[in-house]
């Protein structure tokens, strides 16, 4: 059952994986000023922003605690903080590295116009942080398939 939802996560997460990369492929870094962005590139930052959101929270919500399950860790009764501390075992993330991910998705999803300087430093920090989320997912995914490979 955890292998089915993981693998359910994994395919969705690579969706986001590859709107990600695309997204980032399209800007040209650092972002100055959103106004003065072309269309195209306006539009990029908009799918990076959104999908690195969606892909940070499937990731924490839901693949993580899928991995864990699939590894046959005991995970009913742990806590969010127990699994990134699992996660940190298992090589995969650190809690500091998880952290600086989640406040930046959060800051990220509530963009206010008084605050437009500091929104681009957030967003220029997205762009390079959404490298590290990827990777993670990488690490993820790899560890679920070694598991995989053992149980063949």
């Amino acid at each position: 059952m955890a292998q089915e939802r993981f693998k359910a996560y994994l395919y969705e997460a690579n969706r986001h994986k590859e709107h990600v990369l695309e997204a980032r492929r399209e800007l040209k870094v650092p972002v100055e000023d959103y106004d003065s962005l072309p269309k195209m590139e306006k539009f990029a930052l908009n799918t990076l922003i959104f999908r690195f959101s969606k892909l940070q929270d499937l990731i924490g919500a839901k693949m993580m605690r899928a991995y864990l399950e699939y590894s046959e860790f005991p995970v009913s009764d742990m806590s969010f903080f127990d699994i990134l501390k699992a996660m940190e075992k298992e090589r995969i993330t650190d809690i500091d590295t998880w952290s600086v991910l989640r406040r930046l998705r959060n800051d990220i999803a509530h963009d206010y116009p008084e605050e437009l300087g500091e929104m681009i430093e957030k967003v220029n920090l997205l762009i390079e942080q959404s490298g590290e989320l990827l990777e993670i997912l990488d690490r993820l995914e790899s560890k679920y398939r070694e598991i995989e490979r053992q149980r063949d």
